[in-house]
């Protein structure tokens, strides 16, 4: 076996060596902060311990992690198929991508703030509210990232795809969609991330459940312990979405080599 066969054969770990030195350097220099914060004039409960963190961390509720992850997850679905079919039937008519290009634009251009005032006004479902701030950010990455993708396959490749006279289906199948999986794959990279902070902002306004209607509790209560313990979940929550994307990506595009 060749040394790039056996590399790309080799598992990816859901913690790189390099992610866990870069935490434990911040978890060092973040637990020296807070032993002299009271030094340096800063008051202790600004710069809590992680003796401090553990104990919020401890008492972190799962039904508030799960509800967050569950309208994170159902969202990235819901705007990834869209997006992408949009993206097809742009794809496949000039006309309709020269009338929904600019509009996408000016959709990816609105604030988040804007989007939540929004669904405030318009809707009076929590979950709807939320659920439309997720699709309406996420979902145009999906679709302009899927459209260039099919725009950037090379001429010759579709001119001799079409000689073989295939389906439509078959085209899409065979050609367009093996070569869109790298893209679409970044696409869920960044949308992940993006998510995560949206869902937060989007809970902060009318939800009773959630990570972000925790961390608007310890605003109230000024909890900085609790603040950062809720923060320390999202950033799991970010790492263990990003690995589980990473590994199907891995499996499915092995040939990258």
């Amino acid at each position: 076996m060749l040394p790039e066969e056996h590399h790309a054969s080799l598992p990816v770990p859901i913690f790189p060596r390099q992610t866990l030195v870069s935490l434990l350097v911040f978890a060092a220099g973040w637990e020296a902060l807070a032993h002299l914060a009271p030094l340096l004039g800063i008051p202790p409960f600004a710069v809590p311990g992680f003796i401090t963190i553990a104990k919020r961390l401890v008492a972190v509720t799962p039904f508030d992690v799960i509800v967050t992850l569950a309208r994170v997850v159902g969202a990235l679905i819901v705007s990834f198929v869209l997006g992408v079919l949009l993206a097809i039937a742009m794809y496949r008519s000039d006309a309709l991508e020269q009338y929904l290009r600019p509009m996408i634009r000016i959709l990816m251009a609105v604030p988040v703030v804007s989007w939540i005032l929004f669904a405030v006004l318009w809707f009076p479902g929590v979950e709807f509210r939320i659920g439309f701030v997720l699709v309406a950010v996420c979902g145009p990455v999906f679709l302009i990232d899927a459209l260039d993708a099919m725009r950037g396959v090379p001429r010759e490749l579709r001119q001799m795809m079409r000689s073989f006279r295939p389906t439509p289906r078959q085209f899409f199948l065979k050609l367009m969609l093996p070569a869109i999986v790298p893209s679409l794959f970044t696409s869920w990279k960044v949308n992940i991330s993006l998510a995560i902070r949206v869902v937060t902002i989007a809970e902060l306004v009318g939800a009773v459940t959630g990570i972000g209607h925790q961390l608007s509790v310890a605003q109230e209560l000024f909890s900085v312990a609790d603040v950062f313990a809720w923060t320390m979940v999202l950033v799991v929550l970010l790492f263990l979405l990003e690995a589980l994307v990473a590994r199907v990506e891995s499996r499915m595009l092995r040939w990258r080599g």
